[in-house]
């Protein structure tokens, strides 16, 4: 076996080194089944497969046939592709994280699984969710420590990079469903404008707010793939430094005391190493904007339910039939008022933005590290608004606390603008790994 394989190298790296041939394809592939087998066992990220690497050796040859010289590989050659329990994957069963009889989950294949396999990308697997994406949590654990939660509702996703054992996955955001369990497991976690990725072919929470996102371990890989998910991409490369704006207020208070000195601590980093940081009083309504959200999410959830809720009621887990209950209370007039609200808290994040001439909002992608324990998984209170903007957010690791469990850093572009998002954290990437 080629000694040369490092299964820890960045995603930008595996996939260059597997499209030139420095790492043979079956031989990275034989690496990262001793991996998967060694650490799989512990984190359960995967919805359990018979055969697994068996089909994916198979799959690996046809790919090389397909592809036998390096000059003609597409740009994620052989690379494994962790995916979501709610996307639809032809050849895979969806479940879900629930159990509603599978013949009624099922559907054609997301354009976001098919564009990353039109890509070369080898399906590593489904991973685990929280039962229809909400809080009700799956076997997954925390791969920095097995005792506290990954995150949610993308729980295998997120520990499957965390790990080690997948350098890509596909996962959504409702909430915090991409940015929290990145942060939680240490991973590169990306949530675009909303509506820039397809959502097709993902079964919803909510329609409104429903994001697909990725994970990864470095910000290059993860602008290879928004390049190929995202909608109307361009490139962007810029040497300007990103100014950089700090929500000042009631949002910042929802972090604990530990994620808040780290978020400062990160700030001041941030200063010294050159970027301007701006304290600016935003978003002096959160209150609001936090029951507006949950407000959707319950209604929404519940009018996609209703049929399923209906009939299977009773397979429901206990917090999803509580959201789906909730939002059976929520009228049309109010949920169409809430939704616009989306709108208008946009509107106000972006005129703060051009007022301070900011580039992008820092904050803490979680009020602090996981938490112990697997019957829930963590609060998303510190990406709900973003989500709710529909902002692009980028969550970056930096650190670890004094019990070895990561932390992380929350960035929030402009309303399309994932292209600058990326392209800046590339900037900001290499200082929090001095953390």
């Amino acid at each position: 076996m080629n000694k040369r394989i490092n299964l820890d190298a960045s995603l930008a790296v595996i996939a260059s080194e597997l499209r030139s041939g420095g790492w043979p394809l079956r031989d990275y592939l034989a690496k990262l089944e001793q991996r998967f087998n060694e650490r799989e066992p512990d984190v359960l990220a995967f919805v359990p497969e018979d055969g697994r690497f068996p089909r994916l050796h198979h799959q690996a040859q046809q790919l090389l046939d397909k592809y036998p010289n390096p000059a003609d590989r597409p740009p994620l050659f052989g690379i494994p592709l962790g995916v979501k329990d709610i996307f639809q994957v032809e050849g895979f069963t969806t479940r879900a994280g629930s159990q509603l009889p599978t013949d009624v989950l099922q559907g054609s294949q997301a354009p976001s699984v098919t564009a990353l396999r039109q890509a070369g990308a080898l399906i590593l697997g489904k991973t685990v969710t929280t039962e229809f994406a909400y809080f009700g949590p799956g076997p997954t654990r925390n791969p920095h420590n097995p005792a506290h939660t990954p995150g949610g509702s993308s729980s295998g996703s997120a520990a499957a990079v965390g790990a080690g054992i997948a350098p890509l996955t596909l996962g959504t955001q409702t909430i915090g469903s991409v940015n929290r369990p990145a942060a939680f497991c240490g991973a590169v976690g990306y949530k675009p404008t909303y509506n820039r990725i397809d959502k097709t072919g993902v079964l919803p929470l909510s329609v409104s707010l429903d994001h697909v996102g990725c994970f990864s371990n470095d910000v290059a890989g993860m602008e290879l793939v928004a390049g190929l998910l995202c909608q109307h991409w361009q490139l962007v490369v810029t040497e300007k430094k990103p100014v950089l704006g700090i929500p000042e207020g009631l949002y910042l208070q929802r972090a604990s005391a530990e994620g808040r000195k780290h978020f400062r601590q990160l700030c001041r980093r941030l200063h010294d190493a050159g970027f301007i940081v701006k304290s600016v009083e935003a978003m002096p309504d959160f209150d609001k904007i936090y029951e507006r959200h949950n407000l959707i999410v319950a209604a929404e959830a519940a009018r996609f339910h209703a049929d399923w809720f209906a009939e299977f009621g009773e397979k429901y887990h206990p917090k999803t039939a509580e959201l789906i209950q909730r939002g059976q209370k929520v009228t049309d007039q109010q949920l169409k008022r809430a939704v616009a609200g989306r709108t208008a808290l946009r509107e106000s994040l972006l005129q703060l933005m051009d007022k301070n001439a900011i580039d992008l909002w820092l904050s803490p992608p979680a009020p602090g590290a996981a938490p112990a324990g697997l019957d829930s998984t963590g609060d998303p209170v510190m990406n709900l608004p973003w989500t709710h903007a529909g902002l692009p957010t980028l969550s970056l690791p930096a650190g670890k606390n004094k019990a070895g469990l990561p932390l992380g850093l929350q960035l929030t572009g402009r309303w399309f603008g994932d292209e600058a998002l990326l392209s800046f954290a590339c900037q900001i990437e290499p200082v929090l790994a001095t953390v």
